[in-house]
């Protein structure tokens, strides 16, 4: 499952690379093909559910990502 977010010009997917129920290499890539300024940060090792099993980590990559 990809975690997208928009914020103005620049959007953004997040995708765990260990997602079982949504295999990165089948949905990694071709979510953020479909934003128009978009960027994907990926994070080996992450599940399904990875904004409540490692939400310390996403929530200050999002954080960077809006303060850029």
């Amino acid at each position: 499952m990809a975690y997208i977010f928009l914020l103005g010009d620049f959007d953004g997917a997040l995708r765990g690379e260990d997602d079982q129920i949504v295999p990165f290499p089948l949905m990694g890539a071709k979510a953020v093909k479909l934003l128009k300024n978009g960027k994907l940060i990926s994070y080996p090792g992450f599940p399904h559910g990875m904004p409540t099993t490692e939400a310390a980590t996403i929530n200050k990559d999002l954080l960077a990502f809006i303060k850029s």
